[in-house]
């Protein structure tokens, strides 16, 4: 998933790959921003994979989340912080269309905690798929990284937050 809006890496990474993930033995539920999915829905009926889910916008994230043994994301702070929450592996494609290359810096703190893996944007074409194909296959790492996310989350946060605010505001 590259956001609602989708992400053309991501998104290329997928088409690229879409014979090779029709000879493994896996599922895949993409979700491709609607600004690319007619576009994407025209080169992949053709083809007609059979294990690849396409659609513009996921309604039921909690749903897909729930579903995926492996989730490939961008790396925007309140997609980091459902991603902990969710607690499973995560391979993170930061893009590299923000300020200050945020995106790195998010992905990197789950990185360094053995909590994600990495695939920079520049790279995605070549390596992303088959290093989600990888992880599919190893659950051990699979199971690492899951655990690591997980320990991250910060359950409740946003009521800290607002608790935060209202002792601010009633600061003389």
């Amino acid at each position: 998933m590259g956001g609602s809006l989708g992400a053309r890496t991501i998104n290329d990474s997928l088409l690229g790959a879409v014979t090779t993930i029709g000879q493994e033995y896996i599922q895949v539920i993409w979700q491709t921003g609607k600004h690319y999915h007619s576009g994407i829905m025209e080169i992949l009926e053709p083809m007609q994979p059979k294990n690849i889910r396409c659609l513009a916008f996921i309604d039921r994230m909690d749903m897909a989340y729930s579903l995926a043994d492996v989730i490939i994301s961008r790396a925007g702070a309140g997609t980091i912080s459902e991603l902990c929450l969710v607690g499973k592996p995560v391979i993170l494609v930061p893009s590299p269309n923000v300020a200050e290359d945020h995106q790195t810096k998010n992905a990197m703190a789950l990185v360094r905690q053995h909590a994600a893996l990495m695939v920079p944007d520049a790279e995605a074409r070549e390596k992303l798929i088959s290093t989600a194909v990888s992880l599919m296959k190893d659950d051990a790492l699979r199971t690492t990284l899951g655990k690591n996310c997980r320990q991250m989350a910060l359950p409740g946060s946003a009521t800290k937050i607002v608790d935060e605010i209202f002792k601010l505001a009633a600061l003389p």
